[in-house]
């Protein structure tokens, strides 16, 4: 049996000061897997922004935020969760806007620029409101594109 993924989790209290800690972290594990220096700036701002929606809206007094760090081979997912008060998504997105990365950014309404930049920053971003919320964030590691055909290149000339 082969093992799909390392699974790495840690819980913070949801308070701005821990929000560092959990960017220290993320960068760490994006670093050994082997991401380039953008896409692990990247992927801290998108990890933080998440963090920080927790700490401002999650909960009215003390709570935790929960992160999940599913490491792949080809793909980093990060779950960021809480379970303070969830929300109705219909009606938050009606107050956000869509979350287009073609909009200009004047054009978003107060308070979508975190979700604008999460859905940015990440190649795929999930969110459920189920028991709280639940924000996944996975962005690929893309390879150097010699190593990504070099099975193929080898297999066309024999």
């Amino acid at each position: 049996m082969t093992r799909q993924s390392d699974r790495i989790e840690m819980r913070v209290p949801a308070k701005p000061e821990y929000v560092g800690v959990i960017r220290l972290t993320v960068s760490g594990i994006a670093n050994r897997i082997g991401y380039t220096y953008d896409d692990i700036e990247d992927i801290k701002i998108a990890v933080a922004e998440a963090c920080t929606n927790v700490v401002e809206h999650a909960y009215e007094g003390d709570g935790c935020i929960t992160v999940t760090f599913h490491v792949f081979t080809d793909r980093l997912e990060v779950v960021v969760a809480d379970s303070g008060e969830s929300f109705d998504m219909d009606g938050i997105r009606d107050k956000l806007g869509p979350i287009d990365a073609s909009q200009p950014i004047n054009e978003l309404k107060e308070g979508g620029l975190g979700l604008f930049l999460i859905n940015t920053l990440m190649d795929k971003v999930e969110i459920s409101e189920e028991d709280g919320v639940i924000l996944m964030m996975t962005k690929y590691l893309e390879r150097d594109g010699v190593e990504r055909y070099v099975d193929e290149t080898s297999a066309s000339t024999q």
